[in-house]
């Protein structure tokens, strides 16, 4: 499953540009992004970072998903 870069600043207590740096300079261990012609496209895992960072985001989405 995939995360949103949003879904992600606001577990870390961070800015989404926050995130969106950390991946681009490949800082951040459970996600990457990818340069499409002008603008990045951002990935992750939402696996890799419940094992990183302990924050089990899956758990919540299924939650907003279900209401």
């Amino acid at each position: 499953m995939r995360l949103m870069v949003k879904d992600v600043a606001r577990a870390l207590g961070t800015s989404e540009n926050f995130v969106r740096c950390g991946l681009r300079q490949g800082a951040l261990p459970w996600g990457y992004a990818v340069k499409t012609s002008s603008k990045h496209t951002y990935w992750i895992s939402a696996e890799k970072f419940k094992e990183d960072t302990g924050i089990d985001l899956r758990k919540d989405m299924e939650v907003i998903d279900e209401a």
